[in-house]
């Protein structure tokens, strides 16, 4: 009896509260009624009267409201505000009791924007909650124009932050300033803990505070955090400052910026230890000559743009001549060979939290080297241009030491890479030279102090994302340099960045990555609109590069320069890069390949598939053979030597003449899914050919979904298909894709009507998207009807019905 005993106070309790404010309530709105010229409106129910008091009584009816009934308590929470009901959650779970219906109708209405069609909500109040973080942050939303987001015991930004997974920072870097400010500490601590993935949108140039307050934002997400993943979107004119900043940030590398606190979570035992030069060594590493090579590339390159800096800098002492005889002296009295890699790679730190003492500056030298020149233009066009020389200007043999409070602290060039020597002599030296010396490990005459030696190593991300943001050849360098150490990353991303014959430098980094002992890349997507090299002689070198690799997308939209004849100089790639020598086993699960236009060398890419036996995954877009016969080359390889091939895709690609091939396709017996898109398939013989076809799924087993959309089906093909199912069939397809493929609503309704003729179960999905099933909607419906008895139909013609 207790249990009916305790459900009786409660209800009597509740009866009580809604007596006391239901006679306030009333007393409120019997003036306003009586006044009213349309007459007294109907007043609310007695228990909505209760439900709002209590709502709005919560700071001290909380406990009580959680020990209702769960029918009482199911009334209440739609008039809770989002504080309330996200704190009663895990009770009304408890109860039985879903708020998902609540929070979905919260984002219709307040943030009144729909989701993607191809999104998946699994939990609204985590999306609602992510949503309101970013608006509050932002300044987009009034907390104050609704009560249902006002409430002054709960603070908007903390209560929500803890169900923050993605985080985007828009334009000028609005929000940082505001996260790292001191009311908001906690706040930031929670972000620490939730934040998963942090997203740069549409970035404009932004100040040095606001980008002083990124460092710090930065250096607590993801070095003291748990953010794995950065992606940067749109960003058309990259601001090299910014941009090399969030990079080295993402990499680990840590230096606090002029004026700013010291981290409290850093420590103060292991901040301001500087180790011993054999204890740097170690920590750095033992050597990387490509890498050492490419940094003093960029140094070199990054030269240019002292000359306006350090005009606009007050000079307080001397001007310092630092040339290379000079620094070779300082080296060589320091006890350092000049002839030594100056800054090898340092080695990741994999563990969360962990960090690597700072380390301190090889030489002893501080004055830092100019070149008077012009900056160097990105090499990111698609098309070659003339490069620049260095000059150095009349009258000037040295260049000036930068002087002011926090110069050097400040200038992120100074963190990540070394300072531009100059040449001795008053020769020119043009950027192409000095880039492919380094490539080539040859002295660029770039020296100086090694500035990463002298920051910590702390945990870095496992995903770096790039999407439509230019790369200027100081800033492909950057990445290049961080990508020859970045043993913790698993996933790149490198999409339209205009890298041009930065690929090559790419391919050196990816090499000397996969070189690096507990190196985790296992993912990479690439594509581009022109690439130096054609598509599938990149493909090779990236697989010689990464054997390790489990995935690899690339797209290549237009033919490669290289087989252009009619562009001038058109030198080709460096030896080491590309070679005749077979490709060795690798461990690649997917390849997704985007072709530009033209025909294809079948042999090269049967090669990559000889060398990939683990490949369970293979998508070939807009690919173009030579000859049937070609094709059918690829086919025979993929049945000799990838036995583990379980999806195989074709989109954009003309099969009308390789119908002979796509029968051999349809028998093999290993793959599981096949897609043939937009390719033509029945555009000639389609008599013959489909009853072939229809023939050789009805043999295969193991076949479980077939993907045929933008293929001009018709109604004749879809009830020839219709024959798969049938009763002598051995076929077990239960995925049918045929969207895009001309069906009208009276084929469709007659294949529905043969399925429950031969009284086939249900066989899963069919998506039926962009037919001509409008014609005759009543129809239409009809049909669909019928074939839900069977199968999960997907149509927008079945969504508005």
């Amino acid at each position: 009896m207790a249990a009916p005993e305790a459900w009786r106070a409660r209800s009597c309790w509740f009866c009580e509260v809604a007596a006391a404010t239901t006679m306030e309530a009333t007393s409120r709105e019997a003036a306003p009624a009586k006044s009213s010229a349309s007459g007294p409106s109907a007043p609310p129910a007695l228990f909505e009267l209760c439900g709002r008091a209590v709502s709005a009584h919560m700071g001290v009816l909380e406990s009580g409201v959680w020990a209702l009934p769960g029918p009482i308590l199911q009334s209440i929470l739609p008039l809770l505000n989002i504080y309330y009901l996200e704190r009663i959650e895990e009770t009304a779970l408890k109860k039985g009791l879903s708020t998902q219906a609540i929070w979905r109708r919260l984002w219709d209405e307040l943030m009144k924007t729909r989701p993607s069609s191809l999104e998946s909500v699994t939990c609204w109040r985590a999306k609602f909650m992510e949503a309101f973080f970013s608006h509050v942050l932002r300044g987009t939303i009034d907390v104050s124009s609704d009560k249902r987001l006002c409430d002054q015991r709960f603070s908007p930004l903390l209560h929500s932050s803890r169900h923050v997974r993605q985080l985007t920072i828009c334009n000028m870097l609005q929000g940082a300033t505001e996260l790292v400010a001191e009311p908001n500490r906690r706040v930031l601590e929670t972000l620490a803990s939730s934040l998963h993935t942090l997203k740069f949108r549409h970035l404009l140039f932004s100040d040095v505070a606001a980008q002083q307050s990124l460092r710090q934002l930065l250096h607590q997400l993801i070095h003291h955090g748990a953010v794995s993943q950065v992606s940067l979107y749109s960003w058309p004119v990259p601001e090299s400052a910014l941009f090399i900043l969030i990079l080295t940030m993402s990499a680990g590398f840590w230096q606090p910026g002029s004026g700013s606190l010291p981290c409290r979570l850093c420590g103060e035992a292991s901040r301001g230890r500087a180790p011993s030069r054999d204890e740097g060594s170690l920590l750095l590493g033992s050597r990387r000559p490509r890498r050492d090579a490419a940094e003093r590339c960029a140094a070199a390159l990054m030269a240019t743009r002292r000359k306006s800096e350090v005009k606009q800098m007050p000079r307080a002492v001397p001007t310092t001549r630092v040339t290379r005889r000079s620094t070779q002296e300082s080296l060589a009295v320091s006890g350092t060979d000049s002839k030594r890699e100056l800054y090898p790679p340092a080695t990741s730190y994999e563990a969360s939290g962990t960090k690597q003492p700072s380390s301190a500056p090889a030489a002893t030298t501080s004055a830092s080297s100019s070149t008077s020149s012009k900056r160097a233009p990105a090499s990111s066009a698609s098309q070659p241009k003339p490069l620049k020389r260095f000059k150095r200007a009349a009258g000037k043999k040295g260049a000036r030491t930068r002087q002011g409070s926090g110069a050097e602290s400040e200038d992120l060039y100074d963190f990540v890479f070394i300072v531009a020597g100059e040449k001795e002599d008053g020769e020119e030296m043009e950027i192409g030279e000095v880039a492919c010396g380094a490539l080539d490990g040859s002295d660029p005459s770039c020296l100086g102090l090694p500035a990463l030696e002298a920051s910590q190593r702390f945990r870095s991300i496992s995903t770096l994302e790039l999407f439509t943001v230019p790369l200027s050849t100081e800033a492909a360098v950057t990445l290049c340099h961080l990508l020859s150490s970045w043993v913790s990353l698993e996933s790149l991303t490198l999409s339209y960045n205009g890298l041009g014959s930065n690929i090559f430098r790419l391919l050196d980094s990816l090499r000397a990555l996969s070189g690096q002992a507990g190196c985790r890349l296992r993912a990479l997507h690439l594509s581009d609109l022109f690439s130096p090299l054609p598509i599938l002689e990149l493909t090779r070198a990236i697989v010689r590069a990464l054997p390790l690799l489990r995935v690899l997308s690339i797209r290549v939209d237009h033919p490669s320069q290289r087989d252009n004849p009619a562009v001038p100089e058109n030198a080709g790639p460096p030896s080491h890069i590309i070679g005749d020598e077979e490709i060795p086993e690798n461990c690649l699960e997917q390849l997704e390949m985007g072709f530009p236009r033209g025909a294809q060398p079948a042999p090269l890419l049967c090669s990559v598939l000889k060398a990939s036996g683990s490949l369970q995954q293979l998508s070939l877009d807009s690919a173009t053979f030579a000859s049937p016969q070609d094709f059918g080359l690829v086919l025979q390889t993929l049945k000799e030597y990838n036995q583990s091939l379980k999806r195989l895709s074709f989109h954009d690609m003309n099969l009308a003449d390789c119908q002979s091939e796509v029968l051999f396709l349809l028998q093999n017996l290993t793959l599981q899914e096949i897609t043939f898109s937009f390719c033509r398939l029945f555009e000639k013989r389609p008599a013959q050919f489909l009853p072939e076809m229809v023939a050789a799924m009805k043999g295969n087993s193991t076949l479980k979904g077939l993907r045929l959309p933008g293929n001009r089906l018709g109604n004749a093909g879809l009830l020839a298909l219709a024959d798969v199912f049938s009763e002598d069939s051995s076929s077990s397809l239960c995925q049918l894709d045929i969207s895009s493929n001309c069906i009208k609503p009276d084929g469709l309704l007659e294949f529905a009507k043969r399925l429950e003729r031969w009284g086939r179960g249900a066989f899963g999905h069919l998506r039926l998207f962009q037919n001509w099933l409008d014609q005759d909607a009543v129809t239409a419906r009809e049909a669909i009807r019928r074939l839900r008895a069977t199968c999960h139909v997907r149509t927008k013609l079945s969504r508005a019905s």
